[in-house]
C-alpha cells in the first residue's frame, strides 16, 4: 500500500468520497453531518491523501490546518471491500506523522456518536485520542463525538 498526496481528480477517489458522504447522510441528521464535499476538500488549508495498491483506491484521509499549532482529521474513509485490513490504521499513522512534522500541539477530529461510528472511535482511542468538547466552529451536538490528541505527549 502506498499513501500519496491526491488532487481529488480520480474517478475512484471521487466515488469513495461520494460513498462517504452518502453514508454520513444516511446515518446522521443532515445538520449533524460535518463531512466535506470535494470542493471543500480542495481548500488551501486542507491536505488530502489517498491509499492505493496499484490503481486500486483503498482509502483516504485529509488534514485541515486549524492554525499553526493544531489540525483536524477530515474525511477518513476505507473502501468497503478492504475494511479490517489495516488501511485506516496506516492512514491514521500517516496523518500523525505529518502532524508531528508540522509541530502541531493538538490534533482534533469529529465523528459520529452513533454505533455506526464505534469502530472509528475505537481506532482513534487506540492511538490516544480522548473525548473533548467542540473545537473550531463546531457547536455541541448529541450526534457528534469530538476527540483530541495532545501531540506533545504522543510518541513519535
Amino acid at each position: 500500500m502506498e499513501i500519496t498526496l491526491d488532487k481529488l481528480k480520480d474517478d475512484a477517489v471521487i466515488q469513495l468520497l461520494t460513498e462517504h458522504l452518502a453514508d454520513m447522510y444516511a446515518t446522521s441528521p443532515a445538520d449533524s453531518v460535518h463531512a466535506l464535499d470535494i470542493g471543500a476538500l480542495k481548500h488551501d488549508s486542507i491536505t488530502f491523501w489517498c491509499a492505493r495498491e496499484g490503481d486500486k483506491v483503498l482509502g483516504c484521509v485529509a488534514l485541515k490546518e486549524l492554525d499553526e499549532r493544531s489540525g483536524e482529521i477530515k474525511s477518513m474513509r476505507t473502501a468497503a471491500e478492504v475494511r479490517n485490513r489495516g488501511v485506516a490504521s496506516k492512514l491514521l499513522a500517516h496523518v500523525l506523522e505529518v502532524a508531528q512534522s508540522r509541530q502541531y500541539d493538538t490534533l482534533y477530529l469529529e465523528t459520529g456518536s452513533m454505533d455506526f461510528f464505534a469502530p472509528a472511535r475505537r481506532l482513534y482511542q487506540k492511538q490516544g485520542f480522548i473525548d473533548c468538547g467542540p473545537f473550531a466552529d463546531y457547536q455541541p451536538d448529541p450526534n457528534s463525538c469530538f476527540m483530541s490528541l495532545n501531540m506533545t505527549q504522543h510518541p513519535s
